[in-house]
């Protein structure tokens, strides 16, 4: 096996960050020892998370062995994703901020899953993969992210069993949406989506241009979250794909906090 350098696009206060978490976790369990430090097991874990690297090639990157860094990162993940925003929180937030609107997207999370995983097939897609509800500013800044569903549930159903209508009433909040939300919210209080159908007078296209206008810079969301290899492709579990997310969620957070201070 051949060894290089490479560099990885995050800040120093990240890596700082999570071996802090790292260390204050092993003092809690009490385990002291690891066969890596606080430090290196973050950077491994941010290596796997940003390059989407094998276990086995990061494992033999930081000499350890597979099973090592697969634990490594599961533990890492875990005290990661609870610090990323609660879906009440982060539409407080966003109410707060006084955003006009907010921007709701589904994304697949492809996955290496065998065509008798019927529930992680999606026939949109034409591809296993697991189902996130992203909730994005309008400048498209990842706002909430919700848990795992398979592949194969719509956007309107991801939506009903998040219950993300019901949150942006109490927020009192607009979001605007694809085509794929329609029938989500009938009287389009909350939840506002494009005109559907042929033959459109000129109003209504006039009204979907400006739509499709308004939530596009909002759906550089989901491009932010696949920067991180690991969502491009998924090799574990497919219901480790939420709890992932929601990590990198966190880490995206406190990089954005880093850098604007």
């Amino acid at each position: 096996m051949l060894f290089y350098r490479a560099a990885l696009p995050l800040s120093q206060a990240t890596l700082v960050f999570v071996s802090g978490l790292v260390r204050g976790h092993r003092r809690a369990v009490g385990s002291p020892w690891r066969a890596l430090s606080a430090s290196e097991q973050a950077l491994l874990v941010l290596v796997y998370l940003r390059k989407g690297e094998p276990f086995a090639e990061v494992a033999a990157g930081f000499g350890v062995s597979a099973t090592t860094c697969w634990r490594y990162v599961h533990e890492t993940v875990e005290i990661l994703a609870p610090r990323a925003p609660k879906l009440h929180t982060a539409l407080r937030e966003a109410r707060r901020r006084r955003l006009a609107y907010v921007i709701i997207d589904g994304t697949l999370i492809a996955t290496d899953r065998i065509a008798v995983d019927r529930p992680f097939y999606s026939g949109k897609h034409r591809h296993h993969g697991v189902n996130l509800q992203v909730i994005a500013t309008p400048d498209g800044d990842i706002l909430w992210i919700s848990g795992d569903l398979p592949g194969s549930t719509h956007d309107t159903a991801a939506a009903r069993i998040w219950q993300i209508l019901p949150a942006l009433a109490r927020a009192g909040l607009i979001a605007l949406a694809d085509k794929g939300y329609q029938g989500l919210d009938e009287a389009g209080n909350h939840v506002i989506t494009p005109y559907k159908g042929k033959g459109k007078p000129d109003s209504q296209k006039a009204a979907n241009r400006a739509h499709a206008q308004l939530r596009a810079p909002g759906e550089r969301a989901n491009a932010q979250l696949k920067n991180w290899r690991i969502l491009r492709k998924l090799r574990c579990c497919p219901y480790r794909a939420g709890r992932i997310a929601k990590a990198i969620h966190a880490l995206l957070n406190y990089e954005l906090t880093a850098t604007a201070g």
